[in-house]
């Protein structure tokens, strides 16, 4: 069994995607915007390509999935509200490195909100938290030798 995180990014998906790529190294595996749905089989006649009333925007992006290392992350606009919240979860990520846990802080956290600055802590010489610029939550670590 996987447990894999899903992003709903409520219309900011293909900009968190570029800051994934940059910040993260992020690939992406496969994209496919509403327009690209089939009809929904229950409109009838005329109904809109796609999937007509539940997205305004045919452009928008429904399903993504991200290679972020060996993990997968996917990501959706979702109904594109514009007001994504992510409570109560953190993505984790853990490196060999202190200064590859600090790369990858730093990245994330430009335009974002750090919750807990990058230090030494008595579980790993290097940690921190923060909240990146979508609101997406993330614990840096450099993982215990």
């Amino acid at each position: 069994m996987l447990i894999q995180p899903y992003l709903f990014l409520e219309g900011r998906t293909e900009e968190a995607i570029a800051f994934y790529k940059k910040a993260l190294g992020a690939e992406v595996e496969m994209l496919m915007r509403f327009k690209d749905a089939p009809p929904d089989p229950n409109a009838g006649a005329g109904a809109p390509e796609g999937c007509g009333p539940m997205q305004a925007d045919p452009e928008k992006v429904m399903h993504a999935s991200l290679l972020v290392g060996g993990a997968r992350i996917m990501c959706s606009d979702g109904m594109n509200s514009g007001k994504p919240e992510f409570k109560g979860v953190s993505l984790s990520l853990s490196y060999p490195s202190d200064a590859e846990t600090k790369k990858v802080f730093d990245a994330l956290s430009d335009g974002g909100t750090v919750q807990q600055p990058l230090m030494r802590t008595f579980f790993s010489s290097s940690f921190g938290m923060l909240a990146d610029r979508f609101g997406v939550n993330w614990m840096v670590i450099t993982e215990v030798q």
